[in-house]
């Protein structure tokens, strides 16, 4: 079989896998589920509402604004996922950034230039909680030898197939292991898309959640993250 013929097989495979099950394990995750990363990310990382970390290439504020990471919200059917930190509520969860990001109420950032102790503990406990990224991606390198193979020449889209089928599967083998996917359930419709938006650029909330965080962490015991 020539390399075009197995190429056009590998990419007709990961077409047939995503059209079949992308519903069920290429979703988005519903309250339950944002429960369990929230649980997951502060027993882990002393993180409360902490969704996942964000690691772009681009972070162009116009790129952001386009991007789909947020329509969910922005379109008004993201499910509930309001958390508490030191005492104060806080409508939506959030993903944790660089300093380089925009001060969004839904990215959380170190502090360029820490001041202080709390500050610093902070920003040493964000960076480490970050490397989740690259520790995701690992794990599905570990598990499917082609996401290590040279992508030679390639088209975007095809590699896009085979990372998108390579996340399914291994959603189906997370699940196949105990770890249970939720059913999508219903959309959650509230506010309108203007207002939305708002809550998602508030730098006032950027910096209210960020100050919580700070006081949260820093009140942590000393051996917290040698306890996990």
């Amino acid at each position: 079989m020539s390399e075009q013929t197995s190429l056009n097989c590998l990419d007709n495979f990961c077409l047939c896998v995503t059209d079949l099950y992308q519903k069920e394990y290429l979703r988005k995750p519903t309250a339950y589920d944002i429960e369990r990363i929230y649980a997951t990310h502060d027993t882990k990382h002393g993180f409360k509402g902490m969704l996942r970390s964000i690691d772009c290439s681009n972070n162009d504020i116009n790129v952001l604004n386009r991007s789909p990471l947020f329509d969910s919200i922005k379109n008004g059917t993201a499910p509930p996922s309001p958390f508490t930190v030191n005492g104060h509520d806080y409508t939506h969860g959030y993903y944790l950034a660089d300093g380089i990001y925009p001060d969004w109420a839904t990215l959380i950032k170190v502090y360029s230039s820490p001041t202080d102790d709390p500050a610093a503990k902070f920003t040493w406990f964000q960076e480490s909680a970050r490397k989740d990224v690259e520790r995701t991606y690992g794990v599905l390198q570990g598990r499917f030898n082609i996401l290590r193979v040279p992508e030679r020449a390639w088209k975007a889209k095809k590699i896009s197939r085979i990372l998108y089928a390579c996340i399914l599967l291994h959603n189906m083998i997370q699940e196949d292991n105990g770890f249970a996917i939720t059913s999508l359930g219903k959309d959650y419709l509230r506010g309108n898309r203007g207002t939305r938006e708002k809550e998602i650029h508030d730098k006032d909330v950027h910096s209210s959640i960020r100050a919580d965080l700070n006081e949260h962490i820093w009140n942590l015991p000393p051996n917290f993250r040698h306890t996990i």
